[in-house]
């Protein structure tokens, strides 16, 4: 099923697109906490991702960009999760994923499952490479593949279904 995407692409010099990241920040605040209240929920559900996807994808890579880069400082400096010694890679993650998706929309301009598919695995691929380049553990590198694909399912189908409803609006 295809959906029409109205593309918005924000530039760093429109209040818009920092009043809108905003909004995607809270939600990447509070949505992690809801996951954290969960043995693993973290690390199963991947919920720091999920607004950054659909911020991304809607709004453009500028805002997707903001949101991923302030959405994990935030949860970190707020919470303590994530570390800090995570933080690298999850802003790398991070900004894969905002790019991706920002480059996905303006290409395809539609909002598809295969598209938010594509964004998910090309993040996720790629991340994981440079988590272990950083890193030097595979094992560890991996964890999002190992743990995390309850959460990959949910950015997919749950963002697909996000900005779907963000279309209607």
């Amino acid at each position: 099923m295809n959906t029409a995407t109205r593309l918005y692409s924000l530039g760093y010099s429109q209040t818009r697109t920092y009043v809108t990241a905003a909004m995607f920040i809270v939600g990447n605040i509070a949505l992690p906490q809801l996951f954290h209240l969960v043995p693993q929920g973290g690390m199963t559900w991947l919920p720091i991702y999920f607004f950054t996807l659909v911020a991304a994808y809607k709004y453009g890579w500028k805002v997707g960009l903001l949101t991923a880069l302030c959405s994990p400082a935030a949860n970190s400096l707020l919470f303590g999760m994530p570390a800090p010694a995570v933080l690298p890679a999850i802003y790398l993650k991070s900004a894969l994923l905002a790019l991706g998706a920002g480059y996905a929309a303006s290409r395809w301009k539609r909002v598809t499952l295969p598209a938010l598919a594509a964004v998910v695995a090309f993040y996720q691929l790629v991340g994981t490479l440079g988590e272990w380049l950083m890193t030097g553990d595979l094992y560890l590198a991996l964890q999002d593949c190992r743990m995390g694909i309850p959460g990959m399912l949910t950015q997919i189908v749950g963002g697909y279904l996000f900005i779907r409803y963000l279309l209607r609006k």
